[in-house]
């Protein structure tokens, strides 16, 4: 059996995972689902949150694992994982990235949500008045995350979103071949996104090189949606073998 660390994305927390995390149980693996910092109801203001704090309280969660894990990033998650597979490569087997920004040597997340014309998110965005965080605007947030999810699950999730610290979305990753390229990787898009389209995921992933590519017909949460499907793209990277050579 396997060890999955899954990450959340933007607003989000490790919550948002119930469902696979389950599946992945039932079938004997390990599941971490860690709430990253200012998502867990700590005290750490938003101002103080940083990508490095996320990428310390995920070294943290991996480093005390027995075995690599297989390490999942949603949406912003991606930015995460990539990250922190730079600092801790050699204990990380798989990444997986769920319709989620897989960013280049010097690339931040806001550059590509900004170039991406055809979501919802960008637009509906709304900046605390010292920039320091973020949320979302109440009238887009169902069409733009939640387009295919069961209006119960919807409203639960609405209740438990919180402000997104600044900082991560606007930090620049620093990835090398040697490491974040050595390590597998699995995309999976989904063809009905409305909080990174298409479009979007497609040009990242295939800017990138190097990932093996699945197809889900959802929306921007298949781990909602579309749990079952989304459990055996997850479960696909324990197949999955390293690159002849690794790339960024």
């Amino acid at each position: 059996m396997s060890t999955f660390v899954l990450v959340h994305g933007a607003w989000h927390g490790g919550w948002v995972w119930y469902k696979i995390a389950g599946l992945l149980r039932q079938q004997g693996h390990t599941v971490h689902t860690p709430d990253l910092p200012g998502h867990d109801g700590g005290t750490m203001p938003l101002a103080q949150i940083t990508l490095k704090a996320y990428v310390d309280r995920l070294a943290e969660v991996i480093n005390q694992c027995s075995e690599p894990v297989v390490l999942v990033g949603h949406s912003m998650g991606g930015v995460v994982i990539s990250q922190t597979a730079e600092q801790c490569s050699e204990r990380i087997s798989a990444l997986v990235y769920v319709c989620a920004f897989l960013l280049q040597d010097g690339e931040c997340l806001l550059q590509w949500a900004e170039a991406d014309k055809e979501a919802l998110v960008p637009g509906n965005l709304v900046f605390s008045e010292d920039k320091t965080s973020v949320t979302l605007r109440a009238e887009a947030i169902s069409e733009a995350l939640y387009g295919d999810c069961n209006p119960e699950v919807i409203d639960l999730a609405i209740k438990l979103l919180v402000p997104q610290a600044t900082a991560p979305l606007a930090t620049a990753v620093h990835l090398t071949a040697e490491k974040f390229g050595r390590v597998p990787r699995i995309y999976v898009e989904c063809l009905r996104d409305r909080a990174i389209s298409l479009a979007i995921q497609r040009e990242m992933y295939k800017a990138a090189g190097g990932s093996q590519v699945f197809t889900l017909d959802c929306d921007h949460s298949p781990m909602s949606s579309m749990p079952e499907e989304l459990t055996k793209c997850l479960l696909a990277a324990l197949q999955i073998r390293q690159p002849a050579a690794g790339t960024v």
